[in-house]
């Protein structure tokens, strides 16, 4: 019977092709605004578990508390030397790393910018790049015993920083002071950390006067060690040795969990959010789905007092009207479904070839399609129930009387 019923309801909607395209738009654009916005979040939150995954998990980060503003830039509360030299003696601790940074003025081929310069402990920079996901594609990396050297973040060679590329031998000015570039760095995704430069520490706290401010300590345990409890040995460390306690602590520990978990509660609320303003768009497309399916009802009021005639039920009327509402919100789906993904994709060429960075992805797995494509249903036939349950009550007698 339902194959009847759906047979019978595609035939109405093919005669009245315009209405029925007309009436789809708004299904088929609020579909396509959510496809969008859980796409794009889908992907992005992939994109972030892959950076989190190549990180590893047997590494945490120490900064100081309520470092909101950009790198660089201190504060009331900072973290030293003392506190590296704390931590590694620590039980589980395999290595530490740590970074000072400070905004830098770079100068090359007369053009001039602004940009976030790290100094790292060369004694410890690979892991300090191994947590980065950074490996040099060109030249070599930093190393014990340099001086007035840096390695330089991907864009400076194959992106758009400076009007001409820098390559490994050339040498830029820093604050004024000469560096030679020793090595360009992989590429990571992200605009700003294909920006960075990187130069040993003790240059950076000459040239930006920092001599004992550290602005992130990376924490690696040992094998075996399970982070969480590490962590906590190290926060109740750094407690002792800074005079705090547990209400007046001046410092944060993140573990790769906490980070991509705080990631993930902000990306959920962002997506919820445009995701309700979209759902507005479903309610004026329910709104028009509703219009024509109670205007059909009068249209074909004589049509449905002839099948009540030879036998029609009631519930067969009811079953009519709501598959063929239905069908209007499916077919605005599956349009909806492919505007969107066409969206999708092209955001993520513009933003991968425009701002230079991979983390923003078009994802569509089959749960998002089908869910969508549920959803454009349900929405029209539960916009048709009115419409359907008039055609129900109307009487045979009236029925073949009207005109």
């Amino acid at each position: 019977m339902i194959k009847d019923y759906t047979i019978l309801a595609w035939r109405n909607l093919r005669k009245r092709k315009l209405r029925s395209w007309l009436t789809a738009i708004g299904i088929i654009i609020s579909i396509a605004t959510i496809f969008v916005l859980i796409s794009i979040s889908i992907g992005l939150q992939s994109a972030v578990e892959e950076q989190f995954r190549m990180l590893g998990t047997d590494k945490f980060f120490v900064q100081a508390k309520g470092q909101l503003g950009a790198l660089g830039t201190g504060g009331a509360v900072e973290l030293t030397g003392k506190d590296v030299e704390a931590i590694k003696k620590v039980r589980g601790v395999k290595e530490v790393t740590y970074f000072v940074a400070g905004n830098a003025r770079i100068e090359y081929n007369e053009q001039t910018k602004y940009v976030i310069v790290m100094g790292l402990d060369l004694e410890t920079s690979d892991m300090f790049l191994e947590s980065g996901s950074l490996e040099p594609i060109d030249g070599r990396a930093l190393r014990t015993g340099d001086e007035r050297s840096v390695g330089l973040g991907y864009d400076y060679k194959y992106g758009k920083v400076f009007d001409k590329p820098i390559d490994v031998g050339d040498t830029i000015l820093i604050n004024d002071v000469v560096f030679k570039v020793k090595g360009i760095m992989s590429r990571v995704g992200n605009p700003s950390d294909d920006k960075n430069i990187f130069m040993p520490e003790a240059d950076a706290r000459e040239i930006f006067n920092i001599p004992e401010r550290v602005d992130a300590i990376t924490v690696q345990v040992n094998q075996g060690e399970d982070i969480r409890e590490v962590a906590d040995l190290v926060d109740r460390k750094l407690q002792n040795t800074r005079g705090v306690s547990e209400k007046t602590k001046d410092f944060d520990i993140l573990t790769p969990e906490e980070l991509l978990g705080a990631f993930g509660n902000i990306l959920n609320i962002i997506t919820a959010f445009l995701a309700g303003i979209a759902a507005i768009s479903l309610v004026v497309g329910g709104i028009g789905i509703m219009n024509t399916m109670y205007t059909s009802v009068l249209e074909r009021t004589k049509e449905i007092g002839v099948m009540k005639a030879v036998g029609a039920k009631n519930s067969d009327i009811l079953w009519i009207f709501l598959i063929e509402s239905g069908l209007i919100g499916l077919i605005g789906g599956i349009m909806g479904v492919v505007l969107g993904f066409g969206v999708a994709k092209l955001i993520e060429y513009i933003v991968v070839n425009q701002l230079n960075t991979t983390l923003l992805r078009a994802a569509a797995p089959p749960a998002l399609i089908f869910g969508c494509l549920a959803f454009a249903f349900l929405a029209g036939a539960i916009s048709g129930i009115w419409p359907a349950w008039r055609a129900t009550k109307i009487k045979i007698v009236d029925a073949l009387r009207y005109e």
